[in-house]
């Protein structure tokens, strides 16, 4: 009983602290980030606001740079409404350049910089560009996109190189960085859009999330509410500037509560202790892959004289959550969910271990959120016989979806959509459970259980179907990354002819040799029969996104066919009691059906 109030308490506290920081924000319309940065410059002047090896920012700086780039913007003739992407590194002139065009109500794509080729000009194509800001270490990145970007934007370099384009690092500092006058800066509400962010492609090409100036105040207010942000905190950021949680949560959320973040260009487990003591850091953010690779990371002396007091972040998975936890020993492991675009969020503020969050009672006329039935083959939400879908009972899975309410009172409750008509019509359930109604379809699949919390199971497109059994990829990949020698693990489905559904493949990133046979006997131990995997194909490392995320569709593609792959293949032979080697004879011999599954 004393254990389930604290855990009440906990989650109430953290709750009131966010409702307190969001609740305003609807209520005065006009007051927007990019002129909250202002606020707060006036308010803590030369108190350090961002920093790096490379640049550092007072609030007063940070303030007035973001004015020159306020006013290089109308130079180049760029109002509310007009895009122009960024394809920059992190560092902090990456935040202090979108802030800036946002003041004069411009929109900033906050690009990829992992991207190249085809899937870098789509993401420029499709957000129609008036101009492109380009780092000179990505120069190459872009030229690859250049001859297939639609109407291309004018190119402005930052930094040298051979391009021939205007030098926008040279122009700025000529610029006044005073206050922006009133006929300088746009009359900005939070229904203006503020930037696309761009989902991780992980399963397709990217797509342009709308954010808005509420979306902005929302994350940057709600989470200083939900850490607790203060003037003495300093927040180790080295998550992506292009996405939500490194871009928007960990930088806006600490400055917001007169903090300072500190900014990496990428993700070192080497160096990660070793940044944080160094800077004197008391907070990170993360996303789950970080803290499994931090896991089985070498021992480190400066991760003994740490003071961290939170870190915060979403897909920090059961497996890894207690190592980690009891290896750190962080005060408070604060796991979220929240998707980008969308209007489903809760948070686990009382460090239930593996748990994505819960909505208590209390809160949940405010975040109508319901989890469904979902046929696994049809990729769709079960429908009863009265049309509409079926509510997922405790402990069942289901997809998680927030029903979108166009109510001016109740932004949050909104659907932003994309920058496409056609992926915001696929993420949108209607007639769910009565006819007219909408609702935000998350594409994750969830188990929540009987106390209210969610656990994440898979991505819908992730799980497939085989044996008339659903196959969670995450859960495979949690067990056999408990295996000794399994650093890494990335299951999928493939077709195989003359099979319904699809069978599960591994590829896994191995230490030194694997003992296969071993591996077998795990798995018929650890997991149901349909769910272990039968072909295995082993690399020296996985592609994943900026962000972790693994990526699948090639490896999908590519399948257990040894003629599209030089790694080494195995087959899960029953009648072995082994991985054996997967040849071109053996791989025919599965094709034609004599060996069966």
């Amino acid at each position: 009983m004393f254990e389930s109030l604290t855990r009440e308490y906990r989650y109430l506290r953290g709750a009131l602290r966010t409702l307190k920081m969001t609740t305003p924000i609807a209520k005065n319309p006009t007051r927007v980030f990019p002129f909250v940065i202002e606020e707060l410059a006036a308010k803590y002047g030369e108190k350090e606001a961002l920093l790096s090896d490379r640049e550092r920012y007072s609030y007063a700086e940070l303030d007035a740079r973001a004015n020159r780039y306020a006013r290089w913007g109308r130079a180049q003739g760029l109002g509310k409404g007009d895009v122009i992407c960024l394809l920059m590194q992190n560092r902090p002139e990456y935040f202090v350049i979108w802030l800036g065009l946002t003041r004069i109500g411009a929109v900033v794509a906050l690009l990829n910089t992992n991207l190249n080729g085809h899937p870098l000009a789509h993401c420029i194509s499709i957000v129609k560009p008036k101009h492109i800001i380009v780092a000179a270490e990505l120069l190459e990145h872009f030229r690859s996109a250049q001859p297939h970007i639609q109407n291309p934007p004018k190119v402005w370099m930052y930094g040298g190189g051979n391009s021939g384009a205007a030098r926008i690092d040279e122009l700025i500092p000529t610029l006044d960085g005073g206050r922006l006058s009133e006929s300088e800066r746009a009359k900005l509400t939070i229904e203006d859009r503020a930037l696309y962010i761009y989902t991780s492609g992980t399963t397709g090409l990217p797509k342009a999330a709308n954010i808005n100036h509420y979306r902005l105040m929302l994350a940057s207010h709600g989470f200083a509410g939900a850490m607790n942000t203060g003037p003495n905190d300093r927040m180790y950021d080295c998550l992506p500037l292009y996405h939500t949680n490194g871009g928007v949560l960990a930088t806006g959320a600490v400055l917001v509560g007169g903090g300072c973040t500190v900014i990496r260009e990428r993700f070192s487990s080497r160096e990660f202790w070793n940044d944080v003591v160094k800077w004197d850091c008391t907070m990170f953010f993360y996303i789950g892959e970080l803290c499994r690779y931090l896991v089985t990371a070498p021992p480190s002396e400066a991760e003994k004289r740490h003071k961290i007091r939170l870190c915060c972040g979403n897909g920090l998975r059961p497996d890894v959550w207690g190592p980690f936890h009891d290896r750190y020993r962080i005060p408070q492991i604060l796991e979220f969910y929240a998707a980008t675009e969308g209007n489903v969020a809760f948070f686990n503020f009382s460090g239930e271990p593996g748990a994505v969050g819960r909505l208590p009672w209390y809160l949940a006329h405010r975040f109508p959120i319901a989890t469904v039935e979902f046929d696994i083959e049809k990729e769709q939400p079960v429908r009863g016989p009265d049309g509409f879908c079926v509510k997922a009972t405790p402990d069942t899975i289901g997809e998680v979806i927030g029903r979108i309410i166009n109510d001016p009172d109740k932004p949050a409750n909104r659907f932003e959509g994309y920058a496409d008509k056609e992926s915001t019509d696929k993420k949108i359930l209607r007639d769910v459970f009565e006819k007219g109604d909408a609702y935000f379809r998350t594409g994750d699949l969830m188990r929540q259980d009987e106390n209210g919390f969610f656990y994440f199971i898979d991505r819908i497109g992730d799980t497939f179907r085989w044996k008339s059994e659903n196959v969670a990829t995450s859960e495979v990949s949690e067990t056999m990354t408990t295996f000794p020698g399994i650093k890494e693990v990335n299951v999928y489905g493939v077709p195989v002819p003359g099979y319904d559904g699809k069978v599960g493949m591994a590829t896994v990133v191995a230490d030194g040799n694997l003992d296969l046979s071993g591996l077998h006997h795990y798995l018929v131990e650890n997991l149901p029969e349909y769910a272990q995997p039968a072909f295995l194909r082993i690399r020296h490392e996985i592609d994943v996104t900026g962000t972790f995320k693994h990526r699948k569709v090639d490896l999908v593609k590519e399948g257990f066919d040894p003629a599209n792959t030089n790694d080494d293949l195995f087959f899960n032979d029953q009648k072995q009691r082994s991985f054996v080697p997967l040849d071109r004879k053996l791989f025919e011999q599965i094709r034609s059906g004599e060996v069966r599954l």
